[in-house]
């Protein structure tokens, strides 16, 4: 029946219009016309117009018109550049500038406007009349499409996509299996291996994953369940390793069986004929719980003699800059902490830290002044009736939370087998899923009124809090703490009598003590690394109960309101910046004024945000330094990037010695509060603040006055009230960030007001290194810096006074020009305005306070003014305090050394003479050069800028030039000091700022020749490398520290790492090893990085060497401090490791490295390859082969050069 028929309908598609446009092409001998279609332009396609001569004649067409009609150049000016170019201009236009655009958000869009028309006209002026110096010029770039690029990429795309895919997976799998592991969810950890070996789309190929599992069935004996996924591991050809015969063997002794001989016979067979012997079962395993002594036993059942034979630990550098030191005896070395503390006193410290680890946070008192009013501690108790009751509520809300999760993937056909949060929420007990929660409430409630980051951060982090307590969890069960106490009761007696053996440094000693306690689990812990979509998920999991269950009475501070009308405590706002939408999470207005109005007495830290009250353990390994327990990296990276991970591990820990033993020196170092300061500082802050001191004041102190909004007000004014609104609004939350910050390092430093404390260290992935405490350390303000002091006094002896007087000569930036004779002489000639800072600090006539570091002057002036009343005579005081050395703009003092610059090492006073040279000045006085010149030719932007050509306005450009500050950064920072100037005219900042970039920039090109030679070659390399190798730039610092530049380019999918919609995990996330590069990042951030890894690589020396030489040393990155007495030894070792870093051929060492890595062979065959192809081979290899030439200084001039550091 024709009627009943079904037909499918088709729904017709829409033919999408193919747009054409007609082109008329006219030079001047003849004219075309052609049709062309109308595509979207896309940075390829933009790439492919570079070349073309007709896209290009007609934008300098139009460029000539934009330019001719723009009325920020006056008259003259446009003449001379017709002048110099025939008529002709030609534009190169700065990617950064644009990348950099986003991070502006203060000025007006005309300001904006405005700026990119002066720098597009300045530009111009800059391409034509500065000339390039350098031989490295940016080789000319290809027409490359995509198929040229994968030819080219030393890893294809594809294989990229497909080893990321199994990366992911087999990381997840391992912390998902080894999680299942350890609460008992053997079944589930099969069945979600055996799922993703046999269902999925990705393979496993690692043997790790399989080594989860198999220490599962060890430790319970179930030796036929690690026998059937032995022979599945052997199915899937994977090869066991030398954790995989452990486990084998394991788990035979803890079984039941009664032929464990022929079973262990087996296995030692099967682990012969893989070349693996049963002494490396012994050698680099981290032994966990008693696993050690069972696989010893069960080895000893059918090897009755064996007995493992350790080597002593290689202790020794192998590195020529260190080398020498390996024959160094210890008779110099002292104690940091001599005559400070005793053993019993130490041992005790350790306890109360180890406590602390264990709790995660610690509380402190605050400084801030509040009384204990009637209202203050109604809303104490009514915070605390609220805080005891969502406790209850939290308990409740995860459980019925986990249970739904339990029940939904055991009703949810395969969802149990698939990757989920499930068994993650269960290692904990609920109480302490509560703590967290709690803690992320009492953190969300106090400051996410100022400031709230991405939720995928919030998340991530209170993940991170389930992992921080799940490893400690471990380190107990396992009985580590127990033996690191012994170790580390041993290590603290050399520590604080470091001559009783022959160990030169805390490293040789913490690994020479380890080597004797075999016995028990290691002391390098290390647990499977958990993937930042886990931590979201997880995060996320906690978060919901935040959002959904945590409610206020919104009448709870009305009185005489019964009623109770419960609302959400938190909630989520979406707020758009920088082109995307960000989730935040808000906590109620009512709840945050509920926590200012409590005015708590006790602020809340975590663990590793603390100084250590006790020496930190040393680094000796990548996972074994730092806190007692408390998870400490020892490099500072986002959680994508792992290439440099992989480097780090593929490394013998002895070429990261020297790096490991210069943060253990710098962690060694005891200090203490200098309390007559505190004192002074906490009450200028209570008092209301001082902005001119640089004591944050409080919010309440930002002026307001509310706008009138009646009828008749217009839209423009309404507008205009909207916008000083904000901006209040804006001050006031940049007030209350800074007033924390003062109140977090005040109440930090008023908490170890009478303790000695240690500041571990780590370091950033170019070497820098930092102190792990965030708040209380040297690294810091003026205000911070001048709260500390050395622990450890030592007697100012003859010169100590001196260098008193100097230091604070110099922290006043009064007498930079002048010598150091004229710095002491000058010194002398103030001393009772010293006293009179010292004595009448607030009172008197105030002379520090017009010092450029206020706080470190008056601490400076007390330090003098108790020596000259020390009743022994100075030179018998004991003195805590630290002086000061500073680089003379070091990164350019690196360049200039790189190249053997004579002009450049004389103004950056690597050459001795009698007075400092100031680069800054001499810089100024170049651009003033140039200014009167332009000034006399009539260009009027040179004519308003007389007078105004400071020192002061082109210093920081200067000093960040070497670090890669862009026209547009550096255009920025000139603009801010030019409108510091009071008379100096405001609407011609930005057209000022803009010449004087173009200027400063020239200036440092004349004066630094061959530092410009190297930038330019460093950032060719660096973008040939990521353009055409399709790889990520690494170096090797001459430390031997590897360094990847982790700037990649991550798709939205696997960039972004997003929570899941469900309980399930994703299987694939951002890896920085598995991402093509970004290309600008790569090519800009090299030479600075480079320049960074080099400042460290100085200072790293010069704290070895100082550690040799029994003095304190630490830094401030290239500002070095020591007690006044040993200022003189510091100077000559740091002048010394200077000269002997770069006599070593760091130039020539760099470029072999990148040869050998990056270049390409030079293959006779290349007739049927494209044309672009081998002419990009040959521009790389070129490139990365032609190292800068340099000139003739003599770079033992430095030894002599008393300005060098000063």
């Amino acid at each position: 029946n024709v009627s009943t028929l079904h037909i499918d309908k088709v729904k017709k598609k829409r033919i999408k219009k193919k747009l054409y446009t007609e082109l008329l092409e006219v030079s001047e001998d003849n004219a075309s016309e052609r049709r062309t279609k109308v595509k979207k332009i896309n940075a390829t396609n933009l790439s492919r117009l570079q070349g073309d001569n007709f896209i290009a004649s007609v934008n300098d067409i139009h460029l000539q018109e934009d330019f001719q009609s723009s009325t920020d150049l006056e008259e003259p000016e446009v003449k001379q550049i017709e002048a110099l170019t025939n008529g002709k201009v030609n534009i190169a236009f700065d990617i950064d500038e644009v990348e950099e655009m986003e991070e502006i958000g203060n000025e007006t869009h005309e300001e904006l406007t405005e700026e990119i028309k002066l720098d597009r006209n300045e530009n111009i002026k800059n391409s034509l009349s500065t000339p390039a110096t350098s031989d490295h010029k940016k080789s000319k770039k290809l027409t490359l499409n995509f198929k040229m690029r994968e030819a080219l990429s030393k890893v294809k795309y594809s294989e990229l996509d497909t080893a990321g895919k199994e990366r992911s997976l087999a990381t997840l799998l391992t912390a998902y299996i080894d999680v299942c592991v350890n609460c008992g969810f053997l079944n589930r950890a099969w069945a979600t291996l055996n799922h993703y070996l046999n269902n999925g789309d990705v393979k496993v190929n690692d043997g790790k994953v399989f080594d989860a599992l198999f220490s599962g069935y060890a430790k319970s004996g179930k030796i036929e369940k690690l026998l059937e996924l032995w022979k599945i591991m052997h199915t899937f050809k994977i090869k066991p390793s030398v954790l995989s015969f452990i486990y084998r063997l394991e788990g035979i002794a803890r079984s039941s069986k009664h032929d464990k001989d022929v079973l262990l016979n087996t296995t030692l067979r099967i682990m012969f004929d893989e070349g693996i012997s049963i002494n490396r079962l012994f050698t680099d395993t981290k032994w966990k719980g008693d696993t050690r002594e069972v696989v010893l036993e069960a080895i000893r059942a059918v090897r009755p003699n064996f007995n493992p034979s350790l080597s002593k630990p290689d202790l020794n550098y192998s590195n020529p800059l260190v080398n020498h030191l390996n024959k160094t005896q210890n008779s110099n070395l002292i104690s940091p902490a001599d005559g400070l503390i005793c053993i019993d006193e130490l041992k005790l410290l350790f306890n109360e830290q180890l406590k602390r680890e264990k709790e995660l946070s610690v509380q402190v008192r605050s400084v801030e002044r509040s009384q204990a009013t009637e209202l203050v501690t109604s809303y104490r108790n009514k915070l605390a009736d609220l805080q005891s009751n969502w406790e209850k509520i939290i308990v409740d809300a995860f459980e019925r939370d986990l249970a739904r999760l339990n029940s939904f993937h055991h009703n949810v056909r395969r969802c149990c087998y698939q990757l989920n949060i499930y068994p993650y929420l269960t290692l904990l007990d609920k109480h302490e899923y509560k703590d967290i929660i709690m803690n992320e409430i009492r953190k969300l409630a106090e400051g996410s009124d100022a400031y709230c980051p991405n939720v995928s951060i919030l998340y991530k982090e209170l993940g991170n809090q389930v992992r921080i307590r799940y490893e400690n969890k471990l380190k107990s069960d396992e009985g580590l703490l127990n033996k690191l106490k012994g170790v580390y009761f041993e290590y603290s007696r050399w520590y604080l009598g470091p001559r009783t053996d022959n160990c030169i440094n805390g490293r040789q000693k913490w690994k020479t003590i380890s080597h004797k306690y075999q016995k028990g689990p290691s002391l390098e812990f290390e647990s499977a690394p958990w993937p930042s979509n886990v931590l979201i998920g997880i995060g996320k999991f906690l978060y919901n109960i935040i959002i959904r269950d945590i409610k206020i009475d919104v009448n709870i501070l009305r009185k005489n309101v019964n009623n109770e009308r419960l609302l959400p405590a938190f909630y989520t706002v979406y707020k758009y910046s920088n082109h995307a939408v960000k989730e935040e999470v808000k906590a109620h207005p009512l709840l945050a004024r509920l926590f200012r109005g409590a005015c708590l007495p006790f602020l809340t830290f975590n663990v590793a945000e603390v100084p250590m009250v006790v020496p930190p353990v040393p680094w000796t390994s990548l996972y074994s330094g730092g806190y007692i327990i408390a998870k400490t990296n020892f490099i500072r990276l986002p959680q994508q990037a792992v290439l440099q991970w992989e480097r780090l591990n593929n490394l013998s820990n002895s070429q990261l010695y020297p790096c490991f033993d210069s943060l253990n020196q710098l962690g060694s170092i005891p200090w203490k509060i200098n309390v007559p300061v505190l004192d002074l500082v906490i009450q200028i802050f209570n008092d209301g603040g001082n902005s001119k001191l640089a004591i944050p004041e409080p919010p309440a102190a930002c002026p307001f006055q509310e706008s009138e909004i009646n009828p008749a007000t217009t839209k423009e004014e309404k507008y205009q009230a909207y916008k000083k609104r904000m901006l209040i609004r804006r001050k006031k939350a940049e007030m209350y960030s800074l007033w924390c910050d003062a109140l977090y390092k005040l109440s930090l430093a008023n908490h170890f007001r009478d303790k000695i404390f240690w500041l571990p260290h780590n370091m950033d992935f170019r070497g820098r290194v930092y102190p792990c405490p965030p708040h209380l350390n040297h690294l810091s303000s003026d205000m911070s810096r001048s709260l500390l002091c050395f622990a450890k006094g030592e007697p100012l002896g003859k010169k100590g006074l001196d260098w008193l007087k100097i230091h604070v000569v110099n922290l006043t930036g009064l007498k930079k020009r002048d010598s150091v004779t004229e710095r002491l002489a000058y010194g002398n000639s103030i001393i009772p305005l010293i006293i009179d800072s010292a004595e009448n600090p607030l009172n008197g006539k105030k002379w520090w306070m017009e010092s450029e570091e206020p706080w470190q002057t008056l601490a400076g002036c007390m330090e003098i003014r108790n020596a000259l009343q020390c009743p022994e005579g100075p030179e018998k005081y004991i003195s805590h305090f630290p002086i000061h050395q500073d680089g003379s703009c070091n990164g350019l003092q690196h360049y200039a050394a790189l190249g053997r610059d004579t002009a450049g090492a004389y103004s950056v006073n690597l050459s001795p003479c009698e007075k400092p040279q100031d680069v800054y000045s001499c810089v100024a006085a170049l651009v003033e050069r140039e200014r009167n010149k332009d000034a006399a030719a009539g260009i009027k932007i040179a004519q308003v800028l007389e007078g105004f050509i400071r020192r002061k306005v082109i210093k920081q450009t200067v000093m960040t030039t070497v670090y890669g500050v862009t026209r547009f950064g550096a255009r920025l920072q000139i603009a801010k000091q030019l409108k510091d100037i009071d008379d100096f005219p405001k609407e011609h900042v930005w057209q000022a700022s803009t010449y004087l970039v173009a200027k400063t920039f020239a200036s440092l090109r004349e004066m630094f020749s061959s530092t410009r030679e190297i930038q330019d070659w460093l950032t060719e390399s660096a973008r040939l490398i990521s353009q055409i190798c399709g790889q990520n730039v690494e170096y090797v610092t001459p430390l031997g520290l590897p360094v990847v530049q982790p700037y990649s380019r991550f798709s939205k999918v696997n960039g972004n790492n997003k929570a899941s919609t469900t309980s399930n995990i994703n299987c694939h996330y951002g890896m920085d090893m598995f991402e093509r590069p970004n290309v600008m990042k790569q090519r800009n951030a090299f030479p600075p990085n480079y320049i960074h890894s080099l400042d460290s690589t100085h200072m790293m020396l010069t704290s070895l060497h100082c550690e040799q030489a029994g003095i304190t040393f630490v830094s401030v990155h290239d500002c070095f401090w020591t007690h006044p007495n040993t200022v003189h030894i510091m100077n000559k070792i740091c002048r010394e490791q200077f000269v002997s870093l770069h006599s070593q051929p760091i130039l020539g060492n760099l470029s072999k490295f990148l040869v050998e890595k990056y270049s390409y062979s030079e293959s006779d065959d290349v007739l049927y390859e494209p044309v672009n192809i081998t002419m990009a081979k040959h521009n790389l290899n070129k490139c990365l082969k032609q190292v800068p030439n340099i000139g003739d200084f003599n770079l033992s001039d430095v030894l002599e050069s008393v300005y060098f550091f000063s």
